[in-house]
């Protein structure tokens, strides 16, 4: 027999976007409804296994049920942003797993598939409809059972025409007759005032419908009577509206419907692009090992030469070709360049290419190349040079005189490709250039991990280092041709051979402090447990949240505000709700933050503490973000927990490697703001920061009209929220619940700050206009940012790319700014002279440690090198401080 699965979409993807918590890709497109969205269906077509599947999605705001009552679905709020945006994603991945999709003009999802189950029906097909709408339950047949979401999308309750007496005594049909009794706010379905759910159902128990109830509204007494011959009319309208139509013309029939399964590769590259990654994983779609004859045939053309100390041949080659190198290769195995394993170098020419296993390149018969590897005027052009550099480091191996890196120019080029697309893999196949294997594919994956034999292995990176000086050729090209030659030569070249000093220098991390930390916070949690057992009464485990939800909810008899699959949910959003209610949740919520700053921050970074330094090296990713910003990784020093008191205090721990050394941080005073201030033009935020006015209270002052000196707390909180929001280009749904208030307050609070600072408006149209005409975005140093969907007929996508033009300049620019000052102040250090060192960028603040008596020096030089890195309108400032540790610094 056939089975067919017929999703609502529209009500399938609001669910998936409640349920689930905020997901962006590097784009900074949101995801987590499309990724609701497809985990549900993986688990449909896993369980069910259907022969035909649809989504039917609405086509429009307007249907038929507005000719006849204008109000349907009026009390509807404007779906966010966030999530309309993700529509169209969700279809194009509906087309990547080749599932069918159906809409029509004038007709709701709902009746799409009422359509196709009464052909189920009449066809004798197995048919099951997922949904969120217990509308649907109308549908229900012999053949045909629905399922409505809960929980999300994660868990489903179905329901066929047994169930459906079971649960609420009727047959399906008689659902009609339910919601026009009750109605439906959801949808404005009036019903008959005052009649709930249960009413509606002793009603229906006793006459069957809508009709006879209308009928029989004599036998009824007091204000039920009344109501009911009132609101017939209601009744009769309401009970017309929730009945789903269900001779749909459709377009597309049974045929269309038809499902074969998908294809790997084209699944595969819709989850890189929207980085679905343990999707990729569980569906196993990360490429499968083409061994060892497949790598050594990525080189069949190439003359390679394996050198060892011993081959005098090999080593006399070696040496005559390196003055003819175009490009190096270092094969790099493992993600942390402070833990990872140098597998071998290789050194390509035209003609020939040398691969060194790391081995020999430590002995004393390759004393040469180490030289080589070492001169700064050998220039070398490579692949993801920066982590070359410390992997080498660490093996005991200089590598200096990097003039051209590959990836980097590649992320510069396109900021917003997936890490694939970063791979010589996939820049080998963006330019047209021979193929070259993806790592997964030659060594496997995970468990499967496994290095080929020597020759394959040494073909595989030959084919690496011969294809990067060919990748380099277009780069360079492309990089003078979009204006960001000097952005790569003047910024983000030099500013890789700085981090990789800072990341080698680490901070140094008092491990003594860090435990007497763990001790204090040891001491809180046990306390807060005590605590809790006392308020609830008995012990249990608090870290259970099956337990914890039994005592919450049953024993103290809290309400309930969520359930899961497994039973009550107890997540930070349910227990902050919950707050008012009882003693006891303030007191679990502290104490699941200190288990966490105990477990991840306090065990988390002295498992970091490299025993031969003493010392805590980071490593900083930068092609990662979109917007230029740099990413702090193994472990993230940029995310140390500053809210809380405890929090702050793990900085204590980093202290400076040197006795009688300060900790001096240095950090910008609003720097997006300036930058929106001087891109804008707009006079009100100049004069700000000109008179260096506080700017929330400015932005108060003039949205609510009041005097500097009449703005409270809660206005000026409420200006920082709004000023900060323009700046990541924010809505009215991400600004209602920033501040707890209704979207309309919102949108009106966003209105009075653009007509209050109108350059800032201005801006905002202006360069949405200039990026539809150029398709791209660019910040003050001339970083690029494509946007293809700017000209999108999908309104949505199109939304998402006018928000991306607004606010990619501001923020793009200011991770600029601290990159130039990074690059400046190294440069200081070295023409000045001075024992300081820089270690560690935090967002917009520079950590330096420092020698007593360059200390007073350092005060005023870091600040100057800030605040000069770039001319604007408005002043940029730094802030200084220093200590004994980076705690007294800040």
């Amino acid at each position: 027999m056939d089975k067919w699965i017929l999703i609502d979409g529209n009500s399938i993807a609001n669910r998936a976007f409640y349920a689930m918590p905020p997901l962006t890709n590097a784009s900074g497109l949101h995801t987590n409804a499309v990724y609701g969205f497809t985990t549900m269906l993986l688990k449909l077509l896993e369980e069910e296994k259907p022969t035909h599947m649809l989504v039917a999605f609405d086509a429009g705001k307007v249907t038929f049920r507005h000719e006849g009552y204008g109000d349907y679905k009026g009390g509807r709020q404007k779906t966010p942003s966030e999530l309309s945006e993700q529509f169209p994603l969700i279809k194009e991945l509906l087309k990547s797993f080749g599932i069918s999709q159906f809409e029509l003009s004038g007709y709701e999802a709902d009746d799409i598939i009422g359509t196709l189950t009464r052909m189920a029906d009449e066809q004798g097909a197995e048919a099951l409809v997922v949904s969120g709408d217990k509308d649907m339950l109308q549908l229900a047949s012999n053949q045909v059972t629905v399922a409505i979401t809960r929980k999300g999308v994660s868990e489903v309750e179905r329901y066929s025409p047994a169930e459906i007496q079971e649960k609420y005594g009727l047959v399906p049909l008689q659902i009609i007759d339910l919601k026009g009794l009750m109605g439906d706010t959801s949808d404005n379905i009036p019903g008959i005032p005052g009649v709930g759910e249960k009413t509606a159902l002793k009603l229906l128990h006793e006459y069957g419908s809508v009709e006879q109830v209308l009928e029989h509204s004599g036998d009824l007494k007091g204000k039920m009577k009344e109501k009911v011959e009132q609101h017939k009319d209601d009744a009769i309208m309401s009970k017309k509206l929730a009945t789903i139509f269900r001779e749909v013309p459709l377009e597309q029939g049974v045929e269309e419907m038809k499902y074969s399964g998908y294809e790997k590769p084209v699944l595969a590259e819709a989850f890189r692009k929207l980085e679905f990654k343990s999707l990729m994983e569980r569906l196993d779609l990360t490429g499968e090992a083409v061994g060892a004859e497949g790598a050594a045939q990525e080189a069949a053309n190439l003359t390679i030469v394996s050198v060892t100390a011993e081959d005098d041949d090999a080593l006399a080659s070696l040496a005559s070709m390196l003055p003819k190198v175009e490009s190096i290769y270092s094969e790099v195995i493992g993600d942390n360049p402070h833990q990872s394993e140098t597998v071998a170098i290789a050194v390509a020419s035209p003609d020939v290419i040398h691969v060194v296993p790391l081995a020999e390149v430590q002995t004393e018969a390759l004393g040469f190349f180490r030289e080589w590897l070492a001169s700064a005027d050998a220039s070398k052009t490579g692949f993801d040079m920066h982590r070359v550099e410390l992997s080498l480091a660490w093996h005991g191996v200089s590598i200096k005189g990097i003039a051209f890196d590959v990836q980097l120019a590649a992320y510069l080029l396109d900021p917003t490709s997936t890490d694939s697309a970063q791979t010589i893999s996939g820049l080998c196949g963006k330019y047209g250039l021979p193929g070259v294997a993806s790592d997964e594919a030659v060594y496997g994956k995970g468990a499967k991990f496994k290095l080929p034999e020597t020759e394959a292995l040494h073909a595989f990176i030959a084919a690496k280092a011969d294809a990067v000086r060919h990748l380099a050729d277009k780069q360079r090209a492309e990089l003078e041709k979009s204006g960001m030659y000097k952005l790569y030569y003047d910024l983000e070249q030099p500013l890789s051979r700085v981090l990789a000093g800072m990341e080698l220098q680490g901070i140094k991390a008092d491990a003594s402090v860090i435990e007497q930390l763990g001790a204090e916070l040891e001491g809180r949690v046990l306390e807060l447990k005590g605590k809790i057992y006392e308020l609830a009464g008995m012990e249990f485990n608090i870290g259970s949240p099956k337990q914890l939800g039994e005592v919450l909810f049953e024993k103290l008899g809290l309400p309930v505000k969520k359930k899961t699959k497994t039973g009550y949910s107890t997540d930070a959003d349910v227990l902050e709700e919950l707050a008012p209610y009882h003693d006891i949740i303030p007191s679990i919520l502290m104490y699941r933050q200190l288990s966490k700053l105990q477990s991840t921050y306090v065990e988390g970074l002295l498992k970091e503490i490299r025993p031969n330094t003493g010392h805590i090296h980071t490593f900083y990713r930068q092609t990662i973000a979109a917007t230029g910003r740099l990413s702090s990784q193994y472990p993230n020093l940029q995310n140390i927990p500053i809210r809380l008191e405890e929090g702050r205090k793990i900085r204590k721990a980093f202290v400076p490697s040197e006795p009688g050394w300060y900790m001096l941080a240095a950090d910008y005073s609003q720097i997006e703001l300036r930058v929106l201030a001087h891109i804008s033009g707009d006079q009100g935020l100049k004069d700000a920061f000109l008179h260096d006015m506080d700017i929330h209270t400015k932005t108060a002052s003039d949205v609510f009209g009041v005097q500097p000196e009449d703005v409270d707390s809660n206005m000026r909180r409420q200006a920082k929220a709004v000023n900060f929001g323009i700046v990541y280009g924010i809505s009215d749904f991400g600004l209602s619940n920033n501040l707890g208030i209704t979207r309309k307050e919102a949108a009106q609070f966003i209105e009075q700050y653009f007509a209050a600072f109108q350059g800032v408006r201005k801006y905002m149209d202006d360069i949405v206009m200039q990026a539809r005409h150029d398709g791209y975005v660019t910040t003050l140093l001339e970083r690029r940012r494509y946007l293809p969907e700017i000209k999108a007929s999908n309104f949505n996508l199109r939304s998402f790319a006018e928000r991306t033009a607004m606010n990619t300049p501001i923020q793009g620019t200011a991770a600029d700014i601290i990159k130039l000052a990074m690059v400046k102040m190294d440069q200081e250090l070295r023409n000045r002279g001075l024992k300081s060192r820089m270690l560690l960028q935090v967002h917009d603040e520079l950590v330096f440690e420092v020698p007593e008596d360059e200390l007073e020096m350092m005060k005023s030089l870091v600040p100057e090198v800030m605040e000069s890195a770039i001319e604007l309108d408005v002043p940029l400032k730094a802030d200084v401080s220093y200590g004994h540790n980076w705690y007294e610094a800040k």
